[in-house]
Formats: C-alpha cells, structure tokens, sequence
C-alpha cells in the first residue's frame, strides 16, 4: 500500500517560468537515468527481493522516496511552462522572442499534456521499462544502483548548471544531496551483503569450479594502446581474493574461423554452396 501527501519532499518554484528549460529538465523524468528509472528499478528490486528485512526495508524506503522525487520534477516542469504559448500562429514567424519560446519548448508538454511534463525524456522519447534491472541477485542489482545514481547525479549537475534560476537551482541543490546518499547508501549495502555472508564479489558467487579458471584473472590487450597494463589489474590478487591477475600483452584467439554454416536454399542467401540448388528446391514443391 502507498500513501501519499500533497506536500513535496522539496520545494519546487522556479523564479520565472522557461518552457526551453522545462524541456531540458524532462531528461531528469523520464531518461534512461532519470528518477522516473530508479523509482521502477528500486520498485521492483524490493518485490523481486526473497528476504524479509533491513535489505528489502531499505529497498523499498528508497523507491518511495524517488516516486516523490518525480512529484518534485513535474511540478517544477509544470511551473516552468506556466505562461508558455498554447497555440503557434503567423505571428511567431514575425516576433523571433515568441519564435524562440516555441522552438525551445517541447510541442508535446502543450499538445499532450496540457502544459505539463510527459513521461519523456528531453528529445521527448517515451521512458521505457527497460531501462530498470531488478534481477533478484542483490549484488548485481545493488551495484547497478550505483551507477544509476551515478548517471543521475552527473546528469543533474550538468543541469544545474545551465542555469541560473535560484528556484530550480535549490531543488536541483537537494536532488545532489539525495544522489549522494544514496550512492554511498548502496556502496554500504554492498560492503554488508559480503559481511554478511550473503554474496561475495563476484555475482553470483557460484559455479567457480565449472569456469575455465585459467581464464579468470587474464586482461588481454585487445587495443593499441599501450599503457593498461600499468593498472592494478594487471597484476596482483584480484577483489575476490580467488584469483590473481595477470596482462596478456599479445592475445591469441581462441576458436576457429568464423564461418557460418550453410544457409537453406530457400532463405535465397548469396553463397556458392546455393549454385544450382535454389531451383532444384524450388522444383522438389511444384
């Protein structure tokens, strides 16, 4: 059950309206990293989640938290098109200053929407579900979340800085905070799944003894530059304790040619194998 509050989480009142700017914020909605992703993404790690607890508790704290953060940007969204044109006429082609505001905003937060946000991104792609992992093996989930909030912040504070609306800037200001925390909220999350026993390093942490191990700390240098081999995973125990790396400076491959077999006349595949064969096919079936 979800309750909810008519009170933001942060206040959101831009200066001044700015329909250009509302389209720029639209990425932070509903873009691949924006916080209409994590909501779906910390939504469905949480019911994915097998464990009754502090990890599916915390899970779930923060998926609510970021369906809030989505109330923040639309109502900014919303009061940044306050004002904005809700028809094109002839006379914007006269006036460059109503030709700009047209131009800058995004035609669908006035067709679609009303004057509102849209679950899009700032080119006005729709969101797409697949932009969420929720995989049920918290590891692998918990780093994802890392990087999503990584992406978040790092696209947040570009925006914040292509502008200079003190309104906007505040709430962008408290959106910085919260990535913060949560990115070292899921790199605490992480440390204690290992000290708890629960996963290790690598995920999943199985079947170690099927893999080719002697394939399993090796770095090929597959490029032409010449200075991987000076990280620390070029040599030296790696994070999972179970293998040591090592730099492979002259990779050989491993498989043989890459041919593919011989394709069935009728799929009508360019191939000398096919000479003759298309047509004796063909007269097999009439």
């Amino acid at each position: 059950m979800f309750l909810h509050t008519s009170r933001l989480q942060f206040e959101a009142k831009p200066d001044h309206p700015d329909a250009h700017y509302a389209r720029k914020l639209q990425e932070l909605i509903g873009g691949a990293y924006g916080e209409m992703t994590v909501t779906m993404q910390y939504l469905f790690q949480g019911w994915n989640c097998r464990m009754e607890g502090k990890y599916k508790d915390l899970i779930m704290d923060v998926a609510t938290e970021e369906i809030g953060h989505v109330e923040m940007l639309a109502t900014m969204v919303a009061r940044l098109l306050e004002n904005a044109p809700a028809e094109a006429t002839d006379e914007a082609v006269k006036d460059p200053v109503v030709a700009a505001v047209l131009g800058g905003m995004d035609p669908q937060q006035a067709i679609v929407s009303g004057g509102g946000p849209t679950l899009s991104d700032s080119n006005g792609v729709p969101w797409n579900g697949r932009y969420i992992v929720a995989s049920g093996n918290l590891m692998a989930d918990f780093r994802a979340n890392v990087a999503a909030e990584a992406q978040g912040r790092l696209q947040t504070a570009r925006l914040y800085n292509m502008t200079d609306d003190s309104g906007v800037r505040d709430m962008l200001k408290f959106n910085l905070a919260r990535d913060t925390a949560h990115q070292n909220m899921w790199l605490a999350a992480i440390e204690e799944l290992q000290e708890d026993g629960l996963e290790g390093p690598i995920s999943p942490s199985a079947l170690f003894d099927e893999e080719h191990a002697e394939h399993a700390g090796t770095i090929w240098h597959n490029s032409d530059g010449a200075l991987g081999a000076e990280g620390g995973w070029a040599s030296g125990t790696a994070p999972d304790g179970a293998h040591e790396f090592s730099y492979v400076m002259n990779p050989e491959p491993l498989g043989g040619p890459a041919s593919a077999p011989k394709p069935d006349p009728l799929l009508y595949a360019t191939s000398p194998a096919n000479l003759g064969l298309i047509e004796k096919a063909i007269r097999k079936l009439t």
